[in-house]
């Protein structure tokens, strides 16, 4: 028989770590933008290389205007066997002018974003579909003896070459 306090010490160890399961891991990814970071902007004074040393490298650059930064950020939560759950995620858009100088500043958040369906069909491809019988029995009765052309080598004794040894 096992004395009382070991059975009451196993037992707090396992709630324990039965409660730090419980605990979620919070990371931080990205820019953390504050309030005043992007509040330090001035819309037709500061540009680009002034946002570089007031916010630092942009997280992303827009694909087809090169002229618009975003500061992205992010904050989640992901607990023991679950699908990381977004707490926020803060985007700041600088937009430059023809002049490189700041054209306009947004401050977007998740309420601004929306989610997306997405389709669950697939693309059809081109050709036809075969069946399994089709794919197994695919080169039966295609004519062809299966074997490769012969090739012509130079230092082969024998005609149509290949399998000879050289002179």
């Amino acid at each position: 028989m096992t004395p009382k306090p070991l059975v009451s010490l196993l037992f707090a160890a396992a709630c324990a770590v039965g409660v730090s399961a419980c605990t979620p891991v919070t990371s931080y990814n990205g820019f953390q933008a504050r309030e005043e970071k992007p509040a330090e902007l001035k819309i037709g004074e500061d540009t680009k290389s002034t946002v570089l040393t007031k916010l630092g490298s942009p997280s992303q650059v827009a694909t087809f205007e090169p002229n618009i930064w975003y500061y992205i950020s992010q904050v989640t939560d992901k607990y023991a066997y679950y699908n990381p759950r977004m707490k926020s995620r803060d985007v700041v858009a600088v937009t430059f002018g023809p002049d490189e100088k700041v054209k306009d500043v947004k401050a977007l958040t998740m309420k601004n974003g929306y989610q997306i369906a997405y389709s669950k069909r697939e693309t059809p491809t081109r050709g036809r579909e075969l069946t399994v019988l089709e794919q197994l029995l695919g080169n039966v009765g295609r004519g062809g003896t299966g074997q490769l052309p012969p090739q012509d080598d130079p230092g082969s004794r024998t005609p149509g070459g290949g399998g000879g040894l050289p002179r």
